[in-house]
């Protein structure tokens, strides 16, 4: 087994332990954490394929906005005014159906032919990116972070309104 092997063994053990936190923690904040965990360690991941721009992405995007999204989503529902026990009949169907996936996911894996070592991976610099993103997709980039933000401010003002009665 090669060094980047091994690397991705261990950042790939870190996804999975990342997200088995996010749904097997009882406290909502620790799932957050966690799933910052997972979400870092898939950007990771994309550094060991040489795709600089999608781990910078997951990183400032994912593991930073979204996350923090999250936890202020939490916050601002009062989760503690929920009752604790989430347990329900519907538990061995959800374990059927998460069985079924991984079934499913295990068979394409194996069944998939995978490129073999011989190729070479082409890296397409960060400037070039940048340029079809501010020039091309200016645009649509900034119609997203205005909805981005007229979501937060309704949350916001929901918020406010339920605090005030």
């Amino acid at each position: 087994m090669s060094v980047e092997e091994g690397v991705f063994y261990a950042i790939a053990a870190l996804t999975v332990m990342g997200g088995m936190g996010v749904v097997f923690a009882r406290n909502v904040v620790y799932s957050a954490l966690f799933l910052i965990l997972a979400l870092l360690a898939v950007a990771g991941i994309f550094l060991l394929l040489s795709a600089e721009f999608l781990a910078l992405v997951q990183v400032l995007v994912y593991g930073g906005a979204v996350t923090i999204l999250v936890i202020f989503a939490l916050m601002l529902t009062r989760v503690q005014d929920t009752p604790t026990a989430l347990d329900s009949p519907q538990k061995p169907f959800a374990f059927l159906a998460a069985a079924g996936v991984l079934a499913i996911s295990i068979l394409a894996a194996v069944g998939t032919t995978w490129p073999g070592q011989t190729e070479k991976i082409n890296a397409i610099p960060l400037r070039d990116f940048g340029d079809a993103l501010f020039r091309t997709w200016a645009l649509p980039f900034e119609v997203a972070s205005l909805v981005l933000v007229v979501a937060l401010v309704g949350a916001i003002v929901l918020a406010r309104e339920e605090d005030g009665e």
